[in-house]
């Protein structure tokens, strides 16, 4: 099934979007992560197609040419939350099923406690709720180490991080598993810059404060891999204390951080499971 592609202004920013899907099907809302764009929802979209959804993908902010700011600041994390109803108000979306992987996680995680009268479900691949995720750095006895797993974070705010990333035609982004395809994105002016300042203008300061998010009250699923060497099992399993409606855990053996591009089939179908009217 086709996707359209547009053009959504919010603000002073215009956002790459494509719509696909049945004319009639639930909305689905579908937000990336660092460094990728929304292509890597491709096969999964198509997928919630099949099952009769409507997909919104976002190429989010610094990842469309036309919604790439100048300066830190502009990175924050409310206004990536406002970017998004922004793109759900412009397209006359009431409510959609939610879902976020890796940074596009974070995002998701605060639209559903702060706006749940958005959303009718939450689907999060990768990132566990950022009270798990505190709750997991300061836990000298998690089953894993998730401060030296989020030990990256340093390299990504420091200055000449773009240097770093893009050096050898981008042996340590591959290396992590971006793809050539992936990759090429980021040779535009400032798309590696502003990529990174999510963590500059999120992740520098009082960060707990920052990433503050209320518990969530909507059926809500997270989708965790067994091979992400970046987001480990504590803050993943420990998310369930902060969802109060109805929640599912669900596990992927074997495959790496990139569950929308590696776990299309399993992730589409967990989606699916939470559009269900019981």
């Amino acid at each position: 099934m086709e996707t359209e592609r547009r053009e959504i202004t919010v603000g002073d920013l215009t956002f790459d979007v494509r719509v696909g899907g049945p004319d009639r099907g639930p909305w689905v809302l579908l937000l990336h992560g660092f460094p990728v764009n929304s292509s890597c929802y491709d096969d999964v979209a198509d997928r919630l197609h099949e099952s009769g959804l409507r997909t919104i993908q976002v190429d989010q902010r610094g990842y469309s040419p036309g919604a790439r700011p100048e300066g830190v600041e502009a990175y924050r994390l409310e206004a990536l939350v406002d970017d998004a109803l922004g793109v759900l108000d412009a397209l006359d979306v009431p409510y959609a099923i939610l879902v976020g992987h890796d940074w596009g996680g974070i995002v998701a995680w605060h639209l559903a406690g702060k706006h749940p009268d958005r959303f009718t479900g939450l689907v999060v691949a990768s990132t566990g709720h950022p009270s798990a995720m505190r709750d997991a750095i300061k836990d000298p006895d998690a089953v894993d180490d998730q401060r030296e797993k989020s030990a990256y974070i340093k390299d990504f705010i420091a200055e000449g991080a773009e240097e770093m990333l893009l050096a050898r035609d981008g042996v340590l982004l591959r290396r992590a598993g971006v793809t050539a395809e992936e990759l090429a994105p980021l040779l535009e002016p400032g798309a590696l810059t502003a990529g990174l300042n999510w963590y500059r203008a999120n992740f520098t300061g009082d960060v707990a404060a920052t990433l503050s998010c209320p518990p969530i009250e909507i059926p809500t699923t997270l989708v965790w891999s067994d091979g992400d060497t970046a987001l480990g099992r504590a803050q993943a399993q420990g998310s369930g204390r902060y969802v109060y409606g109805d929640y599912r855990f669900c596990e992927l053996p074997g495959i790496d951080h990139w569950i929308p591009q590696k776990a299309a089939k399993e992730l589409a179908s967990e989606i699916a499971l939470r559009s269900a009217v019981f």
